[in-house]
């Protein structure tokens, strides 16, 4: 297939101008106008994965975070940013990055994020402008849990084994609120909205005391919490172009351990 023909299926699902002004989305490395046989889906482009789509003879990465994010002055082989760049560049392998528009889509993210939690009654957390469009879900439980069984139906649904959370607060939990990735700037709308808890990655010290003792915060790790993006994609593309070769990468590019 020509690589345009792929990006504007994926950019009608998830279009460019519904991503945040500060990400960099979109084709990263290469030409839209190359032939491509085959995709490798990933959370992050580095070095292990830019070698696995040689070894898989893939010459398309698919990546949900931007590789290229705040532009690049030279190309030294300096940091991993250069390196992933210039051997993706010398085996001709195409670069393209899906991220905060599917942050904001509907069905994105956060609602396979939601799904995974076994939600109902979910809606949009953050809309933009008042559209269909939006930052997190909201929803609730089918049946409301006290805060120690929620938190390992969390671990068990997510598959972690570690999380952080604010100060227990001896009440049930029914309405829960998620966003993948960094999601303290949600911790407001939140509460707004009622939530008992918000489960989201990166929160910082600080950030715990924005609850007020109303809401559970929940950090379960930022890899952890946008996991299943890659099968997202996938099902995308296999719906879309069945006949169109894509594979999910099985390198792990979690940056963080735990002890």
């Amino acid at each position: 297939m020509i690589l345009k023909e792929i990006i504007n299926i994926i950019e009608k699902w998830a279009p460019v101008k519904h991503a945040e002004d500060f990400d960099n989305v979109g084709l990263l490395v290469g030409n839209p106008t190359n032939s491509v046989k085959k995709a490798l889906i990933t959370i992050d482009t580095l070095e292990n994965v830019v070698d696995e789509a040689i070894e898989n003879k893939c010459d398309l990465i698919i990546s949900f975070h931007p590789i290229i994010f705040t532009g690049l002055k030279k190309l030294t082989q300096e940091t991993y940013i250069e390196r992933v760049v210039i051997k993706a560049i010398k085996n001709n392998i195409n670069i393209y990055s899906i991220h905060t528009n599917l942050d904001n889509h509907p069905k994105g993210i956060n609602y396979q994020f939601s799904k995974h939690l076994s939600l109902i009654n979910t809606e949009i957390l953050i809309k933009k402008n008042n559209s269909e469009f939006g930052m997190g879900m909201i929803g609730e439980l089918n049946k409301e849990l006290d805060e120690l069984h929620f938190l390992n139906y969390l671990k068990e649904k997510m598959n972690v084994k570690i999380i952080k959370h604010s100060p227990l607060l001896n009440k049930k939990i029914k309405k829960v609120a998620v966003l993948g990735g960094s999601g303290s700037f949600a911790i407001e709308d939140a509460l707004i909205n009622g939530a008992d808890c918000l489960v989201t990655a990166d929160l910082k010290y600080h950030d715990y005391f924005k609850a007020e003792n109303k809401m559970l915060l929940v950090d379960i790790g930022h890899y952890e919490s946008e996991q299943y993006t890659k099968d997202l994609i996938l099902n995308l593309l296999n719906k879309k172009i069945p006949k169109f070769a894509c594979i999910i990468s099985k390198s792990n590019t979690n940056p963080v351990n735990y002890f």
